[in-house]
C-alpha cells in the first residue's frame, strides 16, 4: 500500500475477505446454535454415555479385572450402613470381594441387571442376594453409578433394607 493508497490488487483482496466474512458469522451462529440444540437434551448424552460406561464395567466385574474396575472408580467409595468407606485404590482392590462378593454376586446379576435412572447424573444396578440370585423382587444390593468431572465412576454400594 502506498501512503494512503490502496492497489488494485489489494483493494480486490480486502473486498473478497469483506465479502466472506458474513458466512464465517452465519456459520458460527448456525454451530453455537446447534450446539445449544445439543446441550438441551443431556439425558440423551448421558444414557449413550452410561451405556458405553456401563458396558465397559460390566464386561470389567465379570472378567474379574480389578485393576478396569479400581480405575472406573470413584474415591472414596460409598459403603452400606456402618460399614467403612473404601478410601482409594489399594484398599479397593484389597477389598474387592467384599464389594463385589458380599452380599450379591456382581458376576452373577450384572450380565442380567437393568440400570435405572435416577436423576441425570446417577444410575442405580440392584442385584439380589447371593443366595437367591433368581430373586428379582427382592434385589435390594444397589451399585450407585455417578458421572463426575472425569466421566460415569462406581460411586457406592448399599443394601436398601439397612
Amino acid at each position: 500500500m502506498i501512503k494512503g493508497k490502496m492497489r488494485a490488487s489489494e483493494f480486490n483482496s480486502f473486498v473478497s475477505i469483506r465479502a466472506c466474512r458474513p458466512w464465517r458469522v452465519i456459520s458460527a451462529q448456525t454451530w453455537l446454535a446447534g450446539i445449544l440444540i445439543l446441550l438441551s437434551f443431556p439425558n440423551a448424552f448421558a444414557q449413550t454415555d452410561f451405556s458405553a460406561f456401563w458396558q465397559k464395567f460390566k464386561s470389567a466385574v465379570i472378567a474379574g479385572d480389578k485393576a478396569a474396575v479400581a480405575e472406573m472408580t470413584k474415591f472414596p467409595l460409598s459403603m452400606p450402613y456402618e460399614v467403612k468407606a473404601v478410601k482409594n485404590k489399594e484398599e479397593f482392590l484389597r477389598r474387592y470381594n467384599e464389594i463385589f462378593k458380599g452380599e450379591a454376586k456382581a458376576a452373577q446379576c450384572f450380565p442380567s441387571a437393568k440400570p435405572h435412572q435416577q436423576s441425570a447424573r446417577q444410575y442405580d444396578v440392584y442385584c439380589p442376594f447371593k443366595e437367591t440370585p433368581n430373586d428379582w423382587e427382592n434385589a435390594p444390593i444397589r451399585f450407585i453409578f455417578e458421572q463426575t468431572k472425569t466421566g460415569w465412576k462406581f460411586a457406592g454400594l448399599d443394601n436398601v433394607n439397612e
